[in-house]
């Protein structure tokens, strides 16, 4: 298989130098089932590899960019709990390739990013938000721990302090207490979206290629080093916490649309 090709739940257009990856999942928020785990898995990868392109923008399709987990997927995998020990070597590749892309990546944050989806917006290498977006990671509110790469990344962006309150209490943000903390790098109105997307790409690709590149891989590294050592641990916390009688209530209550009864256990 080609990169860029065999995709169900990821789509790709052009401009220029610039590649656009558009997170394209049913229903309203883009929410992250087994085939769109698989597929971030692997467009990172694919999108290093491809010729054409200087610079990847990363977006979500209709309101939301990227909302978490699905429900039912949650469901089917506390279930069988084999499934989701099953995607732990995805999610590390989620979290390695995003930090081994050496072309510059810009998340234009169109709209809701919870979780997994907070993740990868963060990892990216500027995140310009539109001003009715939120972001968080609610791992702790859906039973589990922020184990896909939010305990990584959160600190070093706004310091373990106020990463560590974010992510016990599973608080979401709005883009512009996100920009304040120093989560984001900008927020605009929806009709300024694009046009600030626009600035900022075309302010990296006025620059030499390799200089580019080369900044950022040296940059990243202290980042590679620090998902290198904790990537296994947290994933695996995270595949326990989902065998735990508080997981499957936390689900059942999200579905049931009514407050948890939680047993510490």
């Amino acid at each position: 298989m080609k990169p860029l090709e065999g995709y169900e739940r990821i789509r790709f257009d052009r401009a220029g130098r610039i590649l656009n990856v558009t997170i394209d999942a049913p229903g309203p928020v883009n929410a992250v089932d087994a085939t769109l785990h698989h597929e971030l898995s692997r467009v990172f990868l694919d999108a290093q590899d491809d010729p054409d392109s200087d610079l990847i923008v990363l977006t979500g399709a209709g309101r939301a960019f990227c909302a978490g987990g699905d429900t039912r997927w949650f469901e089917q995998q506390i279930r069988d709990p084999r499934t989701f020990r099953g995607i732990a070597p995805e999610a590390k590749r989620i979290i390695g390739s995003l930090l081994e892309l050496e072309k510059p990546i810009v998340c234009r944050l169109n709209g809701a990013a919870a979780g997994l989806g907070a993740t990868i917006a963060l990892l990216c290498d500027v995140v310009v938000a539109v001003e009715t977006a939120v972001i968080g990671d609610p791992h702790v509110k859906v039973g589990l721990v922020a184990g896909d790469g939010g305990a990584i990344i959160w600190p070093q962006l706004i310091g373990f302090a106020r990463a560590k309150e974010l992510l016990m209490t599973g608080e979401m943000l709005t883009a512009q207490r996100a920009a304040e903390l120093g989560l984001i790098n900008h927020v605009v109105p929806a009709d300024r979206l694009d046009e600030r997307v626009a600035e900022v790409t075309g302010k990296i690709l006025a620059n030499p290629r390799w200089a580019v590149r080369w900044t950022k891989t040296v940059t990243n590294i202290p980042l590679r080093a620090l998902a290198a050592q904790l990537a296994d641990a947290a994933i695996a916390y995270e595949v326990l916490t989902n065998m735990t009688d508080d997981r499957r209530e936390a689900v059942a209550a999200f579905t049931e649309r009514r407050p948890p009864r939680y047993t510490g256990e």
